[in-house]
């Protein structure tokens, strides 16, 4: 997802968080990420397969990205039929052991749904309120004053 940087800062960015979250911004990019970790050096077909429901348009094109900003690499093999396969940079598997404490919590907020704080108890974040602002509830994306439904 390449978004153009904000102003306040030399490079743009506000903090560390905003920096990764250019990197792996989009509904995708994590899950190319988890794909290429569990299972390195795949070729665009199998990828597609490891992540159901992703077109071919925006794999190819987060594949781009992901390559452009360093955590991908894309190796063109010169044969017949052409053969092009990616694997994670070490930038992106440092990323990956970074994205392990996200998949952890993940996996753990089912459990602990019904212990949420209350509605309108809003939640102040050092470096994440610089980007975010403010989270009031979980179901409820910044921006949005009511809850999904």
């Amino acid at each position: 997802m390449t978004t153009l940087n904000r102003p306040g800062a030399p490079d743009g960015h506000v903090c560390g968080i905003d920096t990764a979250m250019e990197v792996i911004g989009g509904k995708w990019k994590v899950l190319i990420l988890w794909a290429l970790h569990e299972h390195p050096c795949r070729r665009f077909g199998e990828l597609r397969r490891l992540l159901p429901g992703i077109t071919e348009k925006v794999l190819a094109s987060h594949l781009r990205e992901l390559e452009a900003d360093g955590v991908v690499h894309r190796v063109s093999y010169d044969e017949v039929p052409p053969r092009v396969e990616y694997s994670l940079t070490q930038d992106g598997k440092r990323l990956n052991d970074a994205l392990q404490p996200l998949a952890a919590w993940g996996r753990e907020r089912p459990a602990t749904r019904g212990t949420e704080k209350p509605a309108g108890q809003v939640l102040s974040l050092t470096c994440w309120s610089q980007t975010f602002v403010h989270l009031a509830r979980c179901d409820r994306p910044p921006g949005r004053s009511s809850p999904r439904r």
